[in-house]
């Protein structure tokens, strides 16, 4: 895999499990060790280690993939996975203002951020669809029934 597209997934995998303020880092110009930096942060270690969990399960049951080496324990609040190409930082938030990385890799270039989902069609009316989806709005009032039509036979 590209080590451009592997960085981007990993940064995707982080946010499925609500990481924040992820940002990717460029460094092939300034590093001869690794070609991107994923950095991001978790409020807690069982936050940090579902966000760890969530990028190391997806790489090798979807594609094959296993860091080189993981360093940090279980409940450190900073752990790191080598890629080789694409190095993963996750951090306790504190742990990460402290060392500030992205002030050290500052001449980095970042990655654009994900951007939102932007969906068609009119608000009200995909708010109706939703919510009749869930098998609510339609068919009743207040939390009763609406009364079926006679229907002879």
């Amino acid at each position: 895999m590209e080590s451009k597209k592997l960085a981007l997934l990993c940064r995707d995998l982080a946010e499925n499990k609500k990481a924040e303020n992820t940002v990717v880092l460029d460094v092939r110009n300034l590093s001869s060790i690794t070609d991107y930096f994923v950095i991001t942060s978790g409020g807690t270690e069982p936050h940090l280690r579902a966000i760890v969990n969530e990028i190391t399960d997806r790489l090798q049951e979807e594609h094959g993939l296993a860091p080189r080496a993981i360093d940090g324990e279980a409940n450190a609040p900073w752990q790191v996975m080598d890629y080789f190409d694409v190095i993963v930082h996750v951090m306790r938030t504190d742990v990460r203002e402290k060392y500030d990385l992205e002030g050290l890799w500052g001449d980095a270039g970042k990655l654009a951020p994900k951007r939102a989902k932007v969906r068609k069609g009119k608000g009200k009316a995909r708010a109706r669809t939703k919510t009749a989806a869930r098998g609510k709005g339609r068919g009743k009032t207040k939390g009763k029934t609406a009364p079926r039509p006679y229907i002879s036979t």
